[in-house]
This record gives structure tokens, sequence and C-alpha cells, in this order.
């Protein structure tokens, strides 16, 4: 009876620790717990370029540590330009020495897209990565053209020389492998994949994907920062496996914010809407070890562009013809402010494996008043364009504690 009693206690606070009701824990070392992960995703934010010096770095620095953030998302990344990607790095590095010298607990997160130019004809390849892959080292640069799919699918997808790479390809997977060592090297401790499902669209049974992430992974193992590296995608189909193995260490997804019809402007979460994904993260074994019926996951107010018909209602995946974060931040600040507070509490209240990543700094396809970038940041000579959503974010935060 007594070892009935201390089991059914100790499953009780495992659950409850997932679900935010133990003190949070940030320690970790080559795995993950879930309520350690948990405990991560519910303190994340989207710092778009904040690695590569997108706004005043003390000031960040500040609202981080005010707000209690302890997961920065998107920090450094390529999209194309990859001759730039010395440059970033060293940045990167460098602006990742301060922040874990404020925040040694705070995890960084890289991006690795499903974009890859011409321009990674001028990236030479570093001896480790063939040695990785089992190949004698060459004087040689990435070549672009070994990359694409063969059947020329998704060539020039996103304009003249930026197409989706292929993951079957050996040459794209040596590139998201120089990708992602360089990024942990940097100092980041999370990798977010992009759209797996376009990059993997031949890799039958995600045997390709399943290859890199092992190797990504073992080198995280050698040189991470604690030993580890946090993967991550958006996954449209739910999350996707190799056997019963799941890919990812959580899973991402765009909010899919759905208008009201006749109430201009507003925007509302709904299961069952479009892709979303409440309700539909995959299960099975995670990278750390551990069994888990639905994955947790992090949705966000994501960027893709402009529709050129911004106001207009009715376009699909499109609220109120923008964007997400274009959406959001051409709402009055009284209204951001409660949104958030909104969708924190629906995600948390519809699927308790569902957390909010909430904006921080992300792009404008459709600038506000000439503002071509969100900065959650209040207002201040630092930060003179910021939106004022820390306090918001803030509050929200300390009401879940």
């Amino acid at each position: 009876m007594l070892r009935t009693l201390l089991l059914v206690t100790l499953l009780g606070a495992l659950g409850a620790a997932s679900a935010g009701a133990l003190p949070r824990s940030y320690r970790f070392s080559r795995t993950i717990s879930r309520a350690v992960l948990e405990s991560y995703l519910s303190r994340a934010v989207t710092a778009m370029d904040l690695c590569t010096g997108r706004g005043n770095l003390d000031d960040n620095i500040r609202m981080l540590r005010s707000i209690g953030a302890k997961f920065a998302g998107r920090a450094l990344y390529l999209w194309g330009d990859e001759s730039g990607l010395g440059w970033r790095l060293e940045r990167a590095a460098e602006i990742a020495r301060k922040l874990h010298a404020a925040d040694p607990d705070m995890i960084l997160q890289a991006g690795i897209f499903e974009v890859v130019t011409r321009q990674v004809e001028k990236v030479t390849i570093p001896p480790r990565v063939f040695q990785e892959f089992g190949l004698a080292p060459e004087e040689r640069s990435f070549r672009y053209a070994d990359m694409l799919f063969p059947s020329g699918r998704f060539k020039d997808h996103w304009g003249p020389d930026a197409s989706v790479p292929d993951i079957t390809r050996l040459e794209t997977r040596m590139w998201f492998f120089h990708l992602a060592s360089s990024y942990i090297d940097a100092g980041m401790e999370g990798i977010h994949f992009g759209q797996v499902a376009l990059i993997g669209a031949d890799d039958t049974g995600n045997e390709r994907w399943w290859e890199l992430l092992t190797r990504v992974r073992r080198y995280a193992a050698a040189h991470a920062r604690r030993r580890m590296v946090l993967c991550d995608a958006h996954t449209p189909d739910g999350g996707p496996r190799h056997g019963e193995n799941l890919l990812f260490d959580f899973h991402a997804f765009p909010l899919r914010i759905k208008e009201v019809p006749g109430e201009p402007r507003k925007g509302v979460l709904e299961v069952g809407y479009l892709d979303s994904i409440f309700g539909r993260s995959s299960g099975g074994v995670t990278p750390s070890g551990w069994r888990c019926e639905s994955l947790p996951y992090l949705v966000e107010l994501d960027n893709w562009g402009s529709s050129g018909k911004g106001g207009q209602g009715g376009l699909s995946y499109w609220t109120w013809g923008y964007d997400e974060i274009s959406w959001f931040a051409r709402q009055p600040a009284a209204y951001r402010d409660s949104w958030l507070r909104y969708a924190w509490r629906w995600v948390r209240e519809h699927d308790p494996n569902g957390y909010l990543q909430m904006p921080m700094s992300r792009c404008l396809a459709d600038p506000v008043d000439g503002v071509v970038w969100y900065l959650a940041n209040r207002r201040s000579n630092a930060t003179p364009d910021g939106f004022g959503q820390e306090d918001a974010i803030g509050a929200i935060w300390r009401e879940d504690d």
C-alpha cells in the first residue's frame, strides 16, 4: 500500500512539474527531461537576429532579464547571403558570450532554413566536414547544383538561384552539418530546421534527416556548452519520426490566426483551423530517451512575406492580408498586450503540450509607419522604435509562476 502511495505521489509530482506547478529548473547536460524542456519553452521568445546585432544589445539584455526569458529563438541564421556566414559567426560568438555572462542558463537558438542560394559557392568546406562524412578533405567550396532536387523540384522556389535544398543529397547534408557545427561553436544550444517537409520531400522514412541529426547531436555532445543541442522544426504533419523515434526535441509551428468575420483586423485561435498544430503534436521516443504521447511544442507569430493586399480579408493563411507578425504589429498597443494574454491562456487551455513563443524581435514584411522591424522593448533612447510589449510579457509569465 505504501509503495502504491509513493508511486502515485511521484507520478503526480512529475505531471505537476511538466504543467509548471513546481519551481522551474534550467539544468541539463547531454539529455534534457520533460520538466526542464517545458521550463524553457514556457519562457521562450522569438529574438530574430539577436546574435547578429539587431537592436541595442544592452537594452535587449536588460529586457530578457527583466521578463525572465530563458530561450531566445532565431538569434542567428541565414536566409541566403551565405557568403556572409563568416562575419555572422564572429559577431554571434561575441554577443553570445555577453548574453551568457548575463544569464548562463539562456539557450540561444540558431536557424537552418529551407533555402540555399548560389552564394554558397563562396563558402569553403573545412576539413572536419569531409572527415565527418568519411571523405578525404579537398580544397573546394560547396556546390549549389549538388544540393538541389535532381528532378528540378523546388528549383528557384524563392527566386532566381534561390532553391529548396534536398536532404537526400550528400552536399546538402554536408552544408547543414557545417552550419550546425559552426553555430554550436558560436555558443548556440538550439537549432531550428525550418520546413523539414520541403527539404525532406524525397526522404523516405526520414532516413537522411535521421542521419544528419545524429551527426549534429554527436558533435554537440563533444562541443556544445552543455553537451547537447535542442533541435526543432516547423512540423505541419504533427512531427516526423524515424520508426518510433521522434526526430526533434520539441516541435514548432505558426499560430495560424483566424480572421473574425465582420470585425476587421481582429484575430482568434481555433483548434483545427488550417494546418494548426493544436492537439496534433506527434508522440514517441524523444532524443533524450523519454516517451510521450504528444511532444511539447512552441507556436509563434510567424513571418513569411507580404501579400500586397494588406487590410483585405479572406486570403487563406493571411490574417487580414498580413503575415502574423505584421498583423500583430499594426494593432493598437492595448490590443497587442491583451491579445498576447489571450493567446497564452488559449494555448495552455486547449493543449497543455503547447506554449506561446512570445515575440521579441521579428522582421516586418509590411512596415508599420515606416518601421521594418518589430521589437517588444519598451520605447526609449536605446530602442526608439520599440513596440512596448515587454511589460505585458513579463506580467503574463509572472502570473504563470
